[in-house]
C-alpha cells in the first residue's frame, strides 16, 4: 500500500469514527433528557406517596378518636335514614 493510500484510508476511518462519535453524543443527550424526566417522575411519586402517607396518618387518628359508642350511634342513625329513603320510596310506587 502507498502512502496515498494509507492515508485516504486514515481519512475513511477517521471518518467514520466521526460519524459515530456524533452518533453516540446524539444518543447521550437523549438518555440524559430521559434520566431527567424519570428523576421529575421520581420526585411527583415521591410527593404523591408523601401526602398519601400524611393522610393514612390523618385516617387513622381521625378513626382512633371515634368511640364505639359514636360508631353504633352513626350506624343507628344511618339506618334510620336508609328506612326513611324505603319508605319514600314505597310512597312514590303507590302513588304512582
Amino acid at each position: 500500500m502507498t502512502a496515498e493510500e494509507l492515508l485516504q484510508s486514515l481519512e475513511a476511518n477517521i471518518e467514520t469514527l466521526l460519524v459515530q462519535r456524533e452518533a453516540l453524543e446524539q444518543e447521550v443527550a437523549q438518555l440524559r433528557l430521559d434520566i431527567e424526566r424519570q428523576r421529575q417522575e421520581m420526585i411527583r411519586t415521591h410527593e404523591e406517596l408523601s401526602a398519601l402517607q400524611r393522610e393514612h396518618r390523618l385516617l387513622q387518628t381521625a378513626h382512633s378518636m371515634t368511640s364505639d359508642g359514636e360508631k353504633e350511634m352513626a350506624r343507628r342513625r344511618l339506618t334510620n335514614l336508609i328506612r326513611q329513603v324505603d319508605k319514600a320510596i314505597e310512597m312514590v310506587k303507590s302513588e304512582g
